[in-house]
């Protein structure tokens, strides 16, 4: 939670974790996929537009491995389907350092993002992996690897240089 804003419903007790990151209110739980980088930008000589557009470009690739359609929306990072949002981007960059990272919604209940304004939006529908391309296709162990091998290409590194 980075709640410029004001607060949320929370009726059923979520834990609320406040953090520095970019962005407004997110929700986390079971059926997401969550990746946080931790990426020198200045070595890298890249800018905070360039670490967003290749974490966005990693999730419009799983998706597009999964035969579905995906896009950015000028001014909302983060990737959609049809005007729904499947993945979130919360950044945090200090000293040319990135922190925080995405979230990848797999096979989720969506029913919290129902009680808040998704980043920021007031009436922001979500979806998720398993919605739109079926239960079959939203195995947490195989999309955790296909969003690592995107992530990977994406942020030009490859698997030697993570281990």
């Amino acid at each position: 939670l980075n709640a410029k804003r004001g607060g949320f419903d929370n009726p059923a007790g979520i834990p609320v974790i406040h953090t520095d990151r970019g962005g407004d209110v997110t929700y986390h739980g079971p059926g997401q996929r969550v990746a946080y980088i931790l990426m020198d930008l200045r070595r890298r000589a890249w800018g905070v537009k360039t670490l967003v557009t290749a974490l966005e470009q990693a999730v419009l690739d799983v998706l597009e491995h999964y035969g579905l359609k995906a896009a950015r929306q000028p001014g909302a990072p983060g990737v959609y389907v049809d005007g729904r949002k499947i993945a979130q981007l919360g950044l945090r960059v200090r000293r040319g350092a990135s922190y925080h990272g995405l979230s990848f919604n797999v096979d989720m209940n969506h029913e919290p993002f129902r009680r808040i304004q998704p980043c920021g939006y007031a009436g922001l529908e979500t979806t998720d992996l398993a919605t739109l391309a079926g239960k079959e296709h939203a195995h947490m162990s195989e999309v955790k690897a296909e969003l690592l091998a995107q992530l990977l290409r994406n942020l030009g590194y490859n698997h030697e240089q993570v281990l």
